[in-house]
């Protein structure tokens, strides 16, 4: 396991925003305990558990120290509430399933949309999620939305038990013809979207039948 040089103080405080609903780094505002299944089939408990949103990835508190996981020996992590699995090093969490096929969604903090909020609002929390060294620095914030991290979901699809990025591009290389015809159908409705979990769950079931 890896550990990470986060400052107590600043978890502290983080925590508290969290709480508050303000912003969080983490999927769960409070540590829980999850259930780790490793690729040899072994399972681990593992107490004070979470998912930091800049890479997915599970950590898990420590006495004073906040660890992350060697995520390459990972196979799925089960919480009260979601079930994970391990899809590129990253966890994703189970949405729905149709037929044997199942779509999945991975929460990342979207870097790019956080540093130009940087740039364009002085009292936008700063947060340096660059390095193992997690700081914040909050500064006059003038109201919540000053405070939102912002999230991009990316979505997979698993089909006949193989990992697919829900992409035109990438499916495209993974469905015969004729299922590849049906996608064509759907996507080019008013109303879909490559990043709504019901506009996925319909194109699923198209595409599974």
């Amino acid at each position: 396991m890896r550990v990470f040089s986060f400052l107590i103080a600043a978890l502290m405080a983080l925590n508290l925003f969290a709480q508050n609903k303000t912003y969080s780094v983490t999927m769960y505002p409070q540590n829980k305990t999850a259930m780790v299944t490793l690729n040899d089939g072994r399972t681990v408990k593992a107490a004070n558990s979470n998912i930091f949103m800049k890479n997915a990835a599970l950590i898990y508190l420590q006495g004073t120290e906040i660890k992350e996981a060697r995520m390459d020996i990972i196979a799925k992590v089960d919480f009260d509430d979601r079930k994970f699995v391990n899809i590129e090093n990253k966890l994703a969490y189970f949405v729905d399933s149709i037929g044997g096929n199942s779509l999945y969604c991975i929460e990342l903090i979207d870097m790019d949309a956080y540093k130009r909020n940087l740039q364009n609002n002085v009292n936008f929390t700063h947060i340096d999620l660059s390095s193992e060294r997690l700081e914040s620095n909050v500064n006059n914030l003038n109201t919540e939305e000053d405070f939102q991290l912002p999230i991009f979901k990316h979505f997979y699809f698993v089909l006949n038990g193989k990992v697919i990025q829900a992409h035109d591009r990438e499916l495209y290389r993974a469905l015969d013809k004729e299922k590849y015809r049906k996608l064509k159908t759907a996507i080019i409705l008013p109303d879909f979207s490559w990043t709504d979990e019901a506009s996925l769950m319909k194109l699923l079931k198209m595409i599974s039948q």
